[in-house]
């Protein structure tokens, strides 16, 4: 018998919100001054929209095979939530265009290779894929909210507030992609080949993009500078061990996301975000 999930009956629901990035309002390195993490950030971010987009769709796709009321519910969640992301992360992905980040280049890439991507496997290979992605957003995204280190990082402008957003919300909907891949009879093979050759896509990927970024990039040839960022990515609470084996759990034959509970993070998130006197609660429209 399955064991019941904590987020079997989780409410997921779509935020009205907007961020703002006056001219002049960041600075060039915005990842607290830490050259190589706001390129990395930059390449994230402008990759966001079109991955969001991807997994929309892999996703609807099946919207008419889901049974469960609860998951359907989830899917209209998820699909709100994830349309938001798409949206406020291309107008960030505007700002850091206009700093000298290439975020429409990065955009163009991720368009080309997803539309490949969808040409070329079936629906069920494509929902594996965004449910693997999914675990790699919401891993990422819990080590930022539980990790002060991860915070510090950040800074206080608006780019650490639509982070700590997104990252919220990505712990609110990790689970629905998967969920849906086994409600519509996703095999556990599928799921770890995709698991496999998304962690060797997405990887290279972000490397290459977060390189060429950076060789535009003036600060780069100040090699003292280049080289001490590099150095501090060893220390980087993303690539801690933990976060390694956490990454690497989705490819145990059995696993769900929900075997790391998450139910403090969006209790005490949703209340510091959005509480009564949360620090995003005027960000809401």
């Amino acid at each position: 018998m399955a064991h019941p999930h904590p987020s079997d009956d989780r409410v997921i629901k779509t935020r009205r919100i907007k961020f703002n990035y006056p001219s002049g309002s960041m600075d060039k390195h915005y990842v607290q001054g830490d050259l190589v993490m706001s390129h990395v950030v930059a390449v994230l971010s402008a990759m966001f929209p079109e991955g969001e987009d991807f997994f929309v769709r892999s996703v609807r796709h099946f919207a008419d095979d889901i049974t469960d009321p609860v998951l359907r519910q989830q899917v209209a969640g998820f699909t709100g939530q994830e349309v938001t992301h798409g949206r406020e992360h291309r107008a960030l992905n505007e700002r850091l265009q206009q700093m000298g980040y290439p975020t429409r280049r990065v955009d163009r890439d991720v368009k080309r290779g997803l539309a490949m991507q969808m040409r070329l496997f079936g629906p069920h290979y494509n929902l594996a894929t965004t449910a693997a992605l999914e675990h790699y957003t919401a891993t990422l995204a819990e080590v930022l909210l539980t990790d002060p280190k991860a915070q510090e990082l950040l800074g206080d402008g608006e780019v650490r507030s639509l982070l700590l957003w997104h990252a919220l919300e990505e712990s609110e909907h990790r689970a629905v992609a998967f969920d849906v891949f086994r409600a519509t009879g996703g095999s556990e093979r599928t799921r770890i080949w995709a698991m496999r050759r998304t962690t060797f896509f997405f990887t290279l990927s972000t490397i290459i993009h977060t390189l060429l970024s950076m060789l535009g990039d003036r600060a780069t040839y100040n090699p003292i500078r280049t080289a001490k960022s590099f150095a501090a990515l060893r220390h980087s609470p993303f690539l801690q061990r933990s976060v390694i084996r956490r990454l690497r759990a989705y490819n145990r034959p059995g696993f769900h996301p929900d075997d790391f509970d998450n139910t403090e993070i969006l209790e005490t998130w949703t209340a510091e975000l959005f509480g009564k006197q949360g620090q995003l609660a005027d960000h809401l429209r």
